[in-house]
Protein backbone atom coordinates (compact mmCIF):
# COMPACT_ATOMS: atom_id res chain seq x y z
CA UNK A 1 0.00 0.00 0.00
CA UNK A 2 0.96 3.32 -0.92
CA UNK A 3 2.14 6.21 1.38
CA UNK A 4 -1.05 8.27 2.29
CA UNK A 5 1.14 11.41 2.33
CA UNK A 6 0.76 11.14 -1.53
CA UNK A 7 -2.65 12.22 -1.39
CA UNK A 8 -4.11 15.70 -1.68
CA UNK A 9 -6.74 16.59 0.69
CA UNK A 10 -8.76 20.27 0.60
CA UNK A 11 -7.87 22.88 3.02
CA UNK A 12 -10.63 21.51 5.28
CA UNK A 13 -8.68 18.48 4.80
CA UNK A 14 -10.94 16.91 2.88
CA UNK A 15 -10.73 14.34 -0.08
CA UNK A 16 -13.90 13.55 -2.42
CA UNK A 17 -14.34 9.54 -2.36
CA UNK A 18 -16.03 8.14 -5.29
CA UNK A 19 -18.04 5.40 -4.55
CA UNK A 20 -18.33 2.46 -7.14
CA UNK A 21 -20.38 -1.10 -6.96
CA UNK A 22 -17.54 -3.59 -7.94
CA UNK A 23 -19.36 -6.03 -9.59
CA UNK A 24 -21.70 -4.06 -11.88
CA UNK A 25 -18.99 -1.17 -12.23
CA UNK A 26 -22.05 1.05 -11.39
CA UNK A 27 -21.13 4.60 -9.43
CA UNK A 28 -22.91 4.88 -6.11
CA UNK A 29 -22.30 7.93 -4.56
CA UNK A 30 -19.89 10.97 -3.88
CA UNK A 31 -18.90 11.51 -0.48
CA UNK A 32 -15.66 13.08 1.57
CA UNK A 33 -12.96 11.38 3.28
CA UNK A 34 -10.71 13.00 5.88
CA UNK A 35 -7.47 11.45 7.03
CA UNK A 36 -8.82 9.53 9.76
CA UNK A 37 -12.09 7.83 8.58
CA UNK A 38 -9.99 6.84 5.01
CA UNK A 39 -7.48 5.43 8.13
CA UNK A 40 -10.82 3.79 9.70
CA UNK A 41 -11.63 2.38 6.15
CA UNK A 42 -8.39 1.16 5.50
CA UNK A 43 -8.93 -0.75 9.58
CA UNK A 44 -12.51 -2.11 9.30
CA UNK A 45 -12.47 -2.73 5.24
CA UNK A 46 -15.55 -0.85 5.43
CA UNK A 47 -16.71 2.73 4.36
CA UNK A 48 -16.37 5.44 6.76
CA UNK A 49 -16.47 9.16 5.54
CA UNK A 50 -16.39 12.71 7.16
CA UNK A 51 -19.76 14.18 7.72
CA UNK A 52 -19.32 17.88 6.68
CA UNK A 53 -23.06 18.82 8.25
CA UNK A 54 -22.59 17.07 11.43
CA UNK A 55 -18.73 17.53 11.91
CA UNK A 56 -18.33 13.82 12.58
CA UNK A 57 -16.88 10.64 11.03
CA UNK A 58 -19.85 8.48 10.29
CA UNK A 59 -19.77 4.45 9.13
CA UNK A 60 -21.64 3.97 5.66
CA UNK A 61 -24.52 1.51 6.83
CA UNK A 62 -23.98 1.57 10.45
CA UNK A 63 -27.48 2.08 11.25
CA UNK A 64 -29.43 1.26 8.08
CA UNK A 65 -27.47 -2.20 7.64
CA UNK A 66 -26.50 -0.80 3.87
CA UNK A 67 -22.42 -1.50 4.60
CA UNK A 68 -20.00 -1.24 2.28
CA UNK A 69 -17.83 -3.52 2.09
CA UNK A 70 -14.30 -2.03 0.43
CA UNK A 71 -12.90 -4.30 -2.36
CA UNK A 72 -10.22 -2.03 -3.34
CA UNK A 73 -9.10 2.18 -3.00
CA UNK A 74 -7.55 3.94 -5.87
CA UNK A 75 -6.58 7.48 -6.54
CA UNK A 76 -6.64 9.61 -9.16
CA UNK A 77 -3.29 10.78 -11.43
CA UNK A 78 -3.49 14.17 -9.32
CA UNK A 79 -3.63 12.58 -5.90
CA UNK A 80 -6.92 14.71 -4.91
CA UNK A 81 -9.72 12.05 -5.48
CA UNK A 82 -10.34 8.50 -4.04
CA UNK A 83 -12.34 5.65 -6.15
CA UNK A 84 -13.32 3.19 -3.79
CA UNK A 85 -14.86 -0.12 -5.10
CA UNK A 86 -17.03 -2.05 -2.75
CA UNK A 87 -19.53 -4.80 -2.28
CA UNK A 88 -23.05 -2.87 -1.43
CA UNK A 89 -25.21 -4.47 0.96
CA UNK A 90 -29.03 -2.81 0.17
CA UNK A 91 -29.07 0.33 -1.33
CA UNK A 92 -26.73 3.07 -0.88
CA UNK A 93 -28.44 6.14 -0.72
CA UNK A 94 -30.39 7.52 1.79
CA UNK A 95 -33.62 7.59 -0.47
CA UNK A 96 -33.39 4.00 -0.84
CA UNK A 97 -32.65 4.18 -4.36
CA UNK A 98 -29.92 1.77 -4.89
CA UNK A 99 -27.33 4.87 -6.70
CA UNK A 100 -27.85 7.99 -5.40
CA UNK A 101 -27.32 9.17 -9.22
CA UNK A 102 -30.70 8.29 -10.45
CA UNK A 103 -32.06 12.16 -11.37
CA UNK A 104 -30.88 12.14 -15.09
CA UNK A 105 -30.43 15.51 -16.98
CA UNK A 106 -29.46 13.96 -20.61
CA UNK A 107 -29.46 10.65 -21.76
CA UNK A 108 -28.55 10.02 -25.76
CA UNK A 109 -31.30 8.57 -27.11
CA UNK A 110 -30.26 5.38 -28.71
CA UNK A 111 -31.27 2.04 -27.87
CA UNK A 112 -29.49 0.77 -24.69
CA UNK A 113 -27.08 -2.27 -24.81
CA UNK A 114 -28.38 -5.50 -23.86
CA UNK A 115 -25.59 -7.44 -21.75
CA UNK A 116 -25.93 -9.61 -18.71
CA UNK A 117 -26.14 -6.58 -16.49
CA UNK A 118 -29.79 -6.63 -17.09
CA UNK A 119 -30.43 -9.68 -14.63
CA UNK A 120 -29.18 -7.03 -12.00
CA UNK A 121 -31.19 -4.11 -12.70
CA UNK A 122 -34.60 -6.55 -13.09
CA UNK A 123 -33.54 -8.33 -9.60
CA UNK A 124 -33.66 -4.43 -8.24
CA UNK A 125 -36.29 -3.48 -9.60
CA UNK A 126 -38.04 -7.00 -8.17
CA UNK A 127 -36.58 -5.86 -4.57
CA UNK A 128 -37.89 -2.33 -5.05
CA UNK A 129 -41.31 -3.86 -5.33
CA UNK A 130 -40.55 -5.83 -2.08
CA UNK A 131 -40.13 -2.95 -0.20
CA UNK A 132 -42.39 -0.29 -1.86
CA UNK A 133 -45.52 -2.26 -2.90
CA UNK A 134 -47.34 -1.40 -5.99
CA UNK A 135 -51.14 -1.92 -6.68
CA UNK A 136 -51.77 -4.13 -9.81
CA UNK A 137 -48.27 -5.66 -9.31
CA UNK A 138 -47.82 -9.55 -10.33
CA UNK A 139 -44.19 -9.30 -8.72
CA UNK A 140 -46.09 -8.13 -5.12
CA UNK A 141 -48.55 -11.09 -6.05
CA UNK A 142 -46.13 -13.42 -5.83
CA UNK A 143 -44.46 -11.65 -2.95
CA UNK A 144 -48.09 -12.01 -0.65
CA UNK A 145 -48.77 -15.75 -2.15
CA UNK A 146 -45.52 -16.52 -0.63
CA UNK A 147 -42.28 -19.23 -1.21
CA UNK A 148 -44.79 -22.32 -1.96
CA UNK A 149 -46.23 -20.20 -4.77
CA UNK A 150 -43.21 -18.54 -5.95
CA UNK A 151 -41.44 -22.20 -6.13
CA UNK A 152 -44.79 -23.24 -8.08
CA UNK A 153 -44.02 -21.23 -10.54
CA UNK A 154 -40.35 -21.90 -10.91
CA UNK A 155 -41.50 -25.13 -11.50
CA UNK A 156 -44.35 -24.56 -13.95
CA UNK A 157 -41.51 -22.16 -15.97
CA UNK A 158 -39.03 -24.62 -15.86
CA UNK A 159 -41.39 -27.44 -17.99
CA UNK A 160 -42.36 -24.65 -19.96
CA UNK A 161 -38.71 -23.78 -21.07
CA UNK A 162 -38.42 -28.14 -21.64
CA UNK A 163 -41.84 -28.26 -23.67
CA UNK A 164 -40.46 -25.35 -25.53
CA UNK A 165 -37.23 -26.76 -26.51
CA UNK A 166 -38.75 -29.25 -28.02
CA UNK A 167 -40.44 -27.79 -30.36
CA UNK A 168 -38.96 -25.78 -33.69
CA UNK A 169 -39.89 -22.26 -32.76
CA UNK A 170 -36.75 -20.38 -31.22
CA UNK A 171 -38.74 -17.36 -30.29
CA UNK A 172 -40.49 -19.49 -27.72
CA UNK A 173 -37.61 -20.77 -26.20
CA UNK A 174 -36.13 -16.88 -25.50
CA UNK A 175 -39.77 -16.22 -24.10
CA UNK A 176 -40.07 -19.30 -21.62
CA UNK A 177 -36.12 -18.79 -20.68
CA UNK A 178 -36.80 -15.08 -20.08
CA UNK A 179 -40.11 -16.31 -17.95
CA UNK A 180 -38.06 -18.73 -15.90
CA UNK A 181 -35.22 -16.13 -15.05
CA UNK A 182 -37.56 -13.66 -13.63
CA UNK A 183 -39.21 -15.82 -11.48
CA UNK A 184 -35.66 -17.15 -10.34
CA UNK A 185 -34.93 -13.60 -9.31
CA UNK A 186 -37.99 -13.44 -7.63
CA UNK A 187 -36.79 -16.40 -5.78
CA UNK A 188 -33.78 -15.19 -4.75
CA UNK A 189 -35.02 -12.01 -3.19
CA UNK A 190 -37.12 -13.82 -1.48
CA UNK A 191 -34.42 -16.31 -0.03
CA UNK A 192 -32.32 -12.68 0.02
CA UNK A 193 -29.60 -13.72 -2.30
CA UNK A 194 -28.22 -11.27 -4.05
CA UNK A 195 -27.19 -12.33 -7.94
CA UNK A 196 -23.89 -11.29 -7.43
CA UNK A 197 -24.10 -14.24 -4.91
CA UNK A 198 -24.92 -16.70 -8.03
CA UNK A 199 -22.30 -14.95 -10.37
CA UNK A 200 -19.12 -15.70 -8.15
CA UNK A 201 -20.05 -19.43 -8.25
CA UNK A 202 -20.48 -19.51 -11.98
CA UNK A 203 -17.42 -17.96 -12.09
CA UNK A 204 -15.81 -20.76 -10.11
CA UNK A 205 -17.33 -23.26 -13.29
CA UNK A 206 -15.73 -20.73 -15.76
CA UNK A 207 -12.46 -21.80 -15.11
Amino acid sequence: MKELTELRFDDKGLIPAIIQEEETKEILMMAYMNDASLKKTLETGETWFWSRSRGELWHKGGTSGHIQKVREISYDCDGDTLLVKVTQEGAACHTGEKSCFYNPIYREDREEAVNGEILQKLYDVIADRKANPKEGSYTNYLFDKGIDKILKKVGEETAEVIIAAKNTDKNELVYEAGDLLYHLLVLLKEKDIAPEEIFKELKKRAK
